[in-house]
């Protein structure tokens, strides 16, 4: 092997073990986020909740989660009232989402499917609410509203509109 050869097969080789050794970023592409996290209550259920604030937050929302826990969500802080729209890019597991307004009460509850992996980002369906007022998303396990006899027109405690002074970023 000529010495060139040697240097740089040495290099890639170094370059490799730096790589591996190093520790991953906390946010890999293919890795849920972790974020400030809530117990919200509706009537008499109670859900562990994280809280996604930023427009980066939401984006990525539950996408890579391999699961959550039977009273696990995600709470969307989306700033309204806004039409909302979801979609379920690189999500893994069935979800409902409930739309709710500037009070905490909710709008409406949609039912969501993963998208399959190779449908192209302007193909995959979205879930839209029929409210303009909606401020809020919450989203959880597929049917746990339902599960729990949480309807539009519950509410939800704490008020989502004091959740931002929870967030630390």
């Amino acid at each position: 092997m000529s010495k060139m050869m040697r240097n740089l097969s040495g290099a890639i080789l170094f370059a490799f073990l730096i790589f591996t050794a190093s520790p991953l970023p906390a946010q890999t592409a293919g890795a849920p986020q972790s974020l400030t996290a809530i117990e919200l209550h509706i009537g008499k259920a109670k859900l562990e909740t994280q809280i996604a604030a930023s427009s980066a937050e939401q984006e990525r929302g539950l996408m890579f989660y391999r699961k959550l826990g039977d009273n696990e969500g995600m709470i969307f802080l989306l700033g309204g009232p806004i039409h909302a729209s979801f979609w379920m890019k690189n999500t893994l597991i069935p979800l409902s989402v409930a739309y709710i307004d500037k009070n905490g009460v909710i709008l409406e509850i949609h039912d969501m499917q993963p998208a399959p992996p190779e449908l192209p980002d302007n193909q995959i369906p979205t879930t839209n609410s029929t409210s303009d007022q909606v401020c809020y998303a919450l989203e959880t396990n597929i049917h746990w509203f339902a599960l729990n006899g949480i309807k539009p027109g519950d509410k939800i405690d704490p008020p989502p509109s004091t959740l931002a002074k929870t967030v630390s970023h």
